[in-house]
């Protein structure tokens, strides 16, 4: 009887240490997971191909809560270009390659520190002095549908 007990405690002890190191390497792989997805978000654009007259300039990327209220990840790509083109043509160029409207969404760049949906802060910026109205920027926000996305602290 004793070693009965003493088998139950070893594979109880064994089942408590595999959860408790689950749960630790799951909390580990979280943000590694969600930065993921957010370089991802940025990969998409900076693979589009560029319009005439437009040159790259620099890109950033984000996963966390970015803007608004509540809980939830977010998952933000950005790319700052420079072009002879209006706004409303490179609007017309990039609108071929979203596929929902918040892909793909251009904007007029001004100063370093990022703003998005009609001027709301971003609490990234770019690394270039941004002079000019010839400056835009290229923004998407990407997507997570996993457990990975709940588990975030920084979503929170």
């Amino acid at each position: 009887m004793k070693k009965i007990f003493i088998t139950v405690l070893k594979v109880f002890g064994a089942i408590v240490l595999i959860l408790v190191t689950a749960i630790f390497v799951l909390l580990i792989a979280t943000p590694f997971v969600n930065d993921h997805v957010a370089k991802k978000t940025l990969e998409e654009l900076v693979e589009l191909p560029f319009p005439e007259n437009t040159e790259y300039i620099e890109s950033v990327c984000n996963a966390g809560k970015i803007i608004g209220c509540g809980n939830g990840m977010q998952y933000f790509g950005a790319i700052l270009i420079k072009s002879e083109l209006s706004q409303e043509e490179l609007e017309a160029y990039y609108s071929n390659y979203a596929e929902h409207d918040w892909e793909c969404v251009v904007g007029n760049q001004v100063g370093s520190n990022i703003c998005v949906d009609g001027g709301q802060p971003v609490p990234l910026s770019f690394a270039t002095d941004v002079e000019g109205d010839d400056y835009f920027i290229v923004y998407s926000w990407g997507s997570n549908d996993t457990i990975f996305d709940d588990l975030d602290i920084r979503g929170h």
